[in-house]
């Protein structure tokens, strides 16, 4: 219900008219919850979806194996992760798949940039306090550097 109050506020042509629906994924249940929700909206604005992974490099330190190995491998999981997500989108054409290595905020920024994303779906654990300081929060990077606007799923309660 709600994103289809989204869909008639936002694609109404009135305000914004989002085509573009970029779904920030990783191997999160929550970044499950959120490409459902994305793939939902997307569903029904009519939009064309893309999917993106950022692959950190700071997991490929002090494992073992190579930094080149696991990143393949990070790679292939990712493939693998945003296939499933695919499946779940009906339109024409499959949806784009964006998979980077390098800092997630700023590859997901990059990639609402060079896509031009109407909107970024992206999911959020909502860590406060120290959490949030030691761990950071890429959606509040995202949201602070986006081009766009940033609908932002929460855990559910």
């Amino acid at each position: 219900m709600l994103l289809f109050a989204l869909a008639q506020i936002f694609g109404s042509g009135d305000l914004v008219s989002f085509q573009r629906v970029l779904i920030a994924v990783d191997s999160e249940p929550l970044a499950s919850h959120a490409a459902e929700l994305g793939i939902e909206l997307a569903a029904s604005l009519g939009a064309e979806v893309a999917f993106v992974h950022a692959i950190d490099p700071a997991l490929t330190q002090a494992t073992g194996i190579t930094p080149a190995e696991l990143i393949a491998e990070y790679e292939w999981q990712a493939k693998r992760l945003i296939g499933e997500f695919s499946k779940l989108v009906r339109q024409t054409s499959p949806p784009l798949e964006f998979i980077h290595v390098g800092k997630p905020a700023s590859e997901i920024v990059r990639t609402a940039q060079e896509w031009r994303a109407d909107i970024v779906v992206i999911g959020s654990h909502a860590r406060h306090g120290v959490q949030r300081a030691l761990l950071g929060s890429v959606a509040e990077a995202v949201m602070r550097h986006a081009p766009c606007p940033v609908f932002v799923v929460r855990a559910k309660a």
